[in-house]
């Protein structure tokens, strides 16, 4: 899907959460006038509102702010700090549900407000609902039984008997040779086998809650093993996460994976305009942060409308095993630097899967040189060069996991 900027361009950089007060979210747009020029170094008007339930929903926050536009029409501002119209933006519950964020913009500085945007906020904002553990007063209550200890001989020793544990009494007595003995009136004889019928029983009770006490702390050790979550591993060429994997790290739990054929035979990296980005991240797990970074450069730089690259993949959409996956970037070059050297094991996997195979041609990579170049990889060589950001080349999508 293509999107089209005319009179107004915005985007959500990030949101800053803050565990103390004050609360705020950081906020960045592009201000353009009628004629669809910049509007710079100049004060605008804004009214903002945070939306509950949907694009048109209710608004549970309202505030009034006067920011001043820089050299590129760029403007920054945190909401949460400006002036209240209505509501209280600590009180929202983040969790509650959805929430959308709507600027309305006076590029004149006034609250003649001709210019309208609707953004849902995602993820990141709902950090703020984080500090809900702050607030967690009082005492927990709760009464622990024990049913196998209730079950134990252990169970019936009272204090009475722990108080006499050490106030042995010593026997002073003299000892006696057998000479004493006899003087006692006994005679010495042989041994005799002694029979004792309560020792025998206490013996046979202490054997029953050894027997007890063992089968309890095997059935606590299964109880453990039940408990411990599995741990799912994964391997270059299995098919999952959307697509194939193709890289993994140590655990083996986490990695990379490429969609199972390409989003484009040919398109142009940049937006229209050349320019710096700063779009310069390489390795693992890079390309993600580099494709933000692309789209929110390529607004201010010049963004004519067309597709191009990183857009592509940011708006890409895979539905695999019933589940949707939409978090797809355009790879750094160290991440497409991995698929050439497993192209032989992702192309098997992916014809298994009625995807299609790498093709012997020239692959962008998101990780830019220069104003004017960036890096791909040559499938049909090996190599990796710089090209032209307005030259055309094909694309194969990655998502972390």
């Amino acid at each position: 899907m293509k999107k089209f900027y005319t009179l107004f361009v915005a985007v959500l950089i990030t949101a800053s959460v803050w565990a103390q007060s004050p609360e705020k979210m950081s906020y960045q747009a592009v201000v353009r006038n009628s004629s669809n020029n910049l509007t710079t170094n100049q004060a605008v008007g804004m009214q903002i509102s945070i939306l509950q339930g949907g694009a048109t929903g209710m608004a549970v926050y309202v505030e009034t702010q006067t920011p001043t536009t820089n050299a590129n029409g760029l403007v920054s501002l945190e909401i949460g700090t400006g002036t209240v119209v209505s509501g209280d933006f600590t009180t929202i519950d983040w969790a509650n549900d959805t929430y959308f964020i709507k600027t309305e913009t006076d590029p004149t500085g006034g609250t003649n407000y001709t210019i309208t945007g609707v953004n849902q906020l995602l993820s990141v904002p709902y950090a703020l609902h984080a500090k809900t553990a702050e607030s967690i007063i009082g005492t927990v209550n709760y009464t622990e039984t024990d049913p196998i200890f209730g079950a134990s001989v252990a169970n019936g020793i009272t204090a009475v008997d722990t108080a006499n544990w050490n106030n042995h009494t010593v026997d002073t007595d003299t000892q006696l040779d057998s000479t004493g003995v006899a003087s006692l009136g006994f005679v010495a004889g042989g041994i005799t086998t002694e029979s004792d019928p309560v020792f025998v029983a206490d013996s046979s009770s202490f054997k029953t809650a050894i027997r007890i006490n063992t089968q309890a702390i095997k059935d606590t050790e299964s109880q453990i093993r039940a408990d411990i979550p599995t741990v799912t591993t994964y391997s270059v060429g299995d098919f999952a996460q959307g697509g194939v994997v193709f890289w993994v790290d140590e655990t083996g739990q986490h990695g990379l994976a490429c969609a199972k054929e390409d989003q484009s035979t040919g398109i142009r990296w940049y937006a229209g305009t050349f320019g710096v980005t700063r779009a310069t991240g390489d390795g693992p797990f890079s390309g993600e942060l580099n494709t933000s970074i692309i789209i929110s450069s390529q607004v201010s730089i010049g963004d004519d409308g067309s597709d191009y690259a990183a857009q592509i993949c940011n708006e890409l959409q895979i539905t695999e095993g019933g589940k949707t996956y939409g978090d797809w970037y355009l790879p750094s070059k160290e991440e497409i630097n991995h698929m050439y050297n497993n192209q032989a094991t992702i192309n098997t996997t992916a014809t298994a899967n009625s995807g299609v195979a790498f093709a012997s041609a020239d692959y962008w990579s998101s990780t830019e040189s220069n104003s004017f170049s960036a890096w791909i990889r040559i499938f049909a060589t090996g190599t990796q060069s710089l090209r032209f950001k307005s030259a055309t080349n094909r694309v194969r999508a990655v998502r972390a996991f």
